[in-house]
């Protein structure tokens, strides 16, 4: 199972379908990715356990996102005014 995963993370190329999201606009495909990336590292760092399985969100949401996106909400994070709950 865990090769398969590995595979299929080696293969991506874009974002795929996601059913939560099935309109045009993926704006908050986007953002509930870069989310998902972050709750993913914290949690897994928390518990000292390897981070690569959230490397998927973060392939996913650098596919999405505008790169100014990441940009603004990565420096938010770090002066600790970002609106999201991680």
């Amino acid at each position: 199972m865990a090769d398969t995963v590995e595979t299929k993370i080696q293969n991506y190329r874009t974002a795929p379908f996601d059913a939560r999201f099935p309109n045009t606009n993926q704006t908050r495909n986007c953002y509930q990715n870069y989310l998902d990336f972050h709750r993913c590292t914290k949690a897994l760092s928390t518990k000292d356990q390897d981070v690569a399985p959230c490397d998927w969100y973060q392939r996913v949401y650098k596919s999405l996102c505008p790169t100014s996106w990441v940009g603004k909400w990565d420096e938010q994070i770090e002066g600790g005014s970002f609106a999201g709950k991680i």
